[in-house]
This record gives structure tokens, sequence and C-alpha cells, in this order.
């Protein structure tokens, strides 16, 4: 037997990319090693918590059966919500393909917990792009329904100013509180649950019986635990990111108080139904696949983000999060200062990626966001985050968002090519 162990980085070579940055990709690899290991340990026990959930759920192959029409008695759906619970450390969970988003399950969280007169306050500065018009910024938004919404801004390190959102909250009319864990489009540090956790109980101190709703968007299965085991009252997010394992075609979920689910899944279904009813079409058996590998992928998606910090670092780009920094979200934020910068960075992503790699991203208006965004996704699933991709607002400071990849490997093939794409630009 011819026995091949490749050197390190040798397919670098091969596909052309200098000595310099081949040298710098090693030297990234070599540093991070101990940071890298620290994820593979979270993976790994977020992984045996899955298992042992799957085991005490007891699945079978008859929860693949999948239904149609109403879909009452849909076991597998049933499986999937007991499971999602269960590993959340929540009273209750829905998991459903037909989320259109995480903004949509947030978006039923919402409008089923509140109503015209009360108020909804942000602790964590402005929500994401997309929840603006459910707030208050287009026809049928909350704002038209008659709640209120208040943000309390960051302090000037883009952490929570604890003080002033516990003054906030004070008011008798505040009935939730919108935590939103990643740092969206916001050059600000994304908030981990060491600090969700103090922020959380600080807030039910002045306020018991406040609601506390957190956007779980690309956090899931980064962190030991999430934010319904360290006070939340709820969560949501989306099956194309962390939770869906890369398979998931689409979908969200919500996690919680069983009111506060319950009073979602009436909102998105219809007073009565909540959720007895729901054809899972055959979808379930995809995503509860995508569920079991979700905190090996996110794992790997989390190694290929700590090692590119680093490599960019090394070119003089601003990262955030820094290589050793701990990390609550799998979004790696680069600072390239020019929109010709953003456009390479994801057009060298795109050439990686195995659908769509000839595809050349441009920017474009996406309803919900208030700027031209450039994307790049050569994914499998149209859209998915979990998936390798790039994309930033064409906005100062012209910040790329680095997130997912299903090996760690690809992740490193991608920046390598963004990083050439780059340096192409600017020889021009």
């Amino acid at each position: 037997m011819i026995a091949v162990d490749p050197r390190p980085f040798e397919w670098a070579e091969d596909l052309g990319h200098d000595a310099d940055l081949i040298s710098r990709a090693r030297a990234a690899e070599e540093a991070t090693e101990e940071a890298r290991a620290r994820v593979r340990r979270i993976a790994q026990a977020n992984q045996v918590k899955v298992l042992r959930t799957f085991l005490e759920v007891g699945w079978s192959e008859g929860h693949f059966f999948g239904s149609t029409g109403y879909g009452y008695h849909d076991s597998g759906r049933e499986a999937l919500d007991d499971t999602v619970a269960r590993i959340f450390g929540a009273q209750a969970a829905a998991v459903r393909w037909n989320f259109v988003s995480g903004t949509h399950a947030l978006s039923a969280l919402l409008f089923g917990a509140l109503r015209p007169g009360d108020t909804l306050v942000s602790v964590t500065g402005p929500p994401y792009d997309t929840l603006k018009p459910v707030l208050f910024d287009a026809t049928g938004s909350l704002k038209e329904w008659g709640v209120d919404f208040e943000v309390v801004p960051l302090s000037a390190d883009g952490t929570p100013d604890v003080e002033a959102s516990v003054a906030a909250v004070s008011r008798a009319r505040v009935k939730m509180v919108y935590v939103q864990r990643s740092r969206g489009y916001d050059w600000r540090p994304s908030l981990d649950l060491e600090a969700m956790a103090a922020l959380i109980a600080r807030l039910k101190t002045a306020r018991p019986d406040l609601a506390v709703l957190v956007d779980n968007c690309y956090g899931e299965m980064v962190e030991p635990l999430e934010p319904t085991q360290i006070g939340a009252d709820c969560m949501a997010g989306s099956l194309i990111k962390n939770l869906g394992g890369t398979l998931a075609p689409t979908g969200g979920y919500l996690a919680g108080r069983a009111d506060l689910v319950g009073a979602a899944i009436s909102h998105a279904t219809a007073p009565g139904i909540c959720g007895a009813q729901g054809a899972t079409l055959g979808m379930t058996r995809t995503l509860a696949q995508g569920l079991f590998l979700s905190p090996m992928i996110v794992g790997q998606a989390l190694e290929g983000a700590i090692w590119a910090s680093a490599l960019l670092e090394s070119l003089d780009y601003q990262v955030s999060p820094r290589p050793d920094e701990p990390r609550t979200d799998i979004i790696q934020a680069i600072r390239l200062g020019d929109a010709r910068k953003l456009r390479a960075f994801c057009r060298g992503v795109q050439s990686a990626g195995p659908i769509d790699a000839r595809a050349v991203p441009q920017p474009v208006m996406n309803p919900g966001y208030r700027d031209p965004i450039v994307m790049a996704g050569g994914s499998f699933i149209a859209g998915s985050s979990m998936e390798l991709s790039a994309d930033g607002p064409l906005r100062a400071p012209f910040a790329a968002y680095l997130q997912g990849g299903i090996s760690y490997v690809h992740v490193q093939m991608g920046v390598l090519a963004a990083v050439r794409a780059m340096r192409e630009e600017d020889s021009r």
C-alpha cells in the first residue's frame, strides 16, 4: 500500500496560492490550535447531549413517515418539538419547516405575547435590519397594532448598558425585553451567555414578571448552554443556520415557556389550532438529521472562523472576534474599509462554493434591509448561513461577515480565495 501523507496546505499550493499566503495560513493554524481544541471539546459535549436526548425521546423509523392535510397526530412533529425543548432545557418548542426565516419565528413570538398598549424594549441596541419592519417600519407592524418599541443604546464598548436597561424596564407598560445574541451587521461584540445571564438576572430582579426574548440566530450549539438555560423566557432562530446542520432546506424554531411558545404558534396558525396541526410532508427525517449533525457542523465552522481571524489579522485587517477571544456565535467580522474589497471578498468566497461557483455576487436591495447587500453563498441550500457564506451591507465600515462552513478545510479554501480576489482587486 502506498502511504499518502500530504504536507499541511499542500492543496493550497496546488490551487496556485503564493508562498507568503501559504506560510501565513500555516502559521495561523499553528497559532490557533489551542482555541480550536476548545471548540472541539464543546462540540463533543453538545454532540453527546444531542444523542442522549434522541435516545430519551425514543426516536424510531416510524417518526419519519410524515403527514399531509391537517397533520393531526403527527408523531414525528411531536418528537422533534420534544427533542429541541429538552436539548434547550425549555418547557416547550416548535420546530416548523414553514417558518420562512428566523425573523418569521421571532415575529410569531412577538405577536403572540404582546398586545396593544404593551411596550417592547431592546436592551442590545437597534435590532437586526430584517426585524425593524416587524417592529415599526411596515404595514402590519407591532407599532401599527399599538405596541410601543424602545431601544436602550449599547455602552461605548458595544456591550449592554445594564443600569440603563434596568431603568427602561421599570415602567409598568414594559412587558417584554428583546435581546439579540449576535452582532448582526453592527461592528460590536456578540453577547456571550455569561454576560447575558448577568443582564437577565438584573432585569428579572427589577421586574420579575418581565418576559425576555432572545434572538438566538447564529448562536445555537456554540456554547455548552443556550439562553433558555440561563434565564431567558423564550428564543427563536432559523433552521438554515446552526440548528439545521446544513441539511434543513428551510424553517425555523421556537423554544421557551410553554405559554409563550403556545401563543406564538397560535398566532402563526390560528387560535384554537396552535400546534395540533401542521403537515410535515416527509420533512421530519431531514430536520431531525440536521439537528443531530448540528454540534459537529457548528464546531467545524467555528474552527474555520478562528483560523480565518488569525490569518486576516496577520494581513493587517481588523477582525472581530480576534483569534483568542471567546465565541458565542459563528460570525467572523472583517473590517475591509472599502466597497471594492467587500465585493472582492464575497466574490472569492463564492468562487470556492460547490454550487454556482462561477456566479459573481452583486449588491442588491433585499426585503427588510436598508442598504444594498452583497452576498456570497455557493451553497446546496439557497441562502444557508451554516454552509460557507459571506455577506455585508454596502455601508461603512464595509465589513464582511463570514459564517458557516460544513468543514474546516472548506472555510480555509474560501478565505484564501477571498484574499486572492482582494489582492487582484488591489492590483487593478
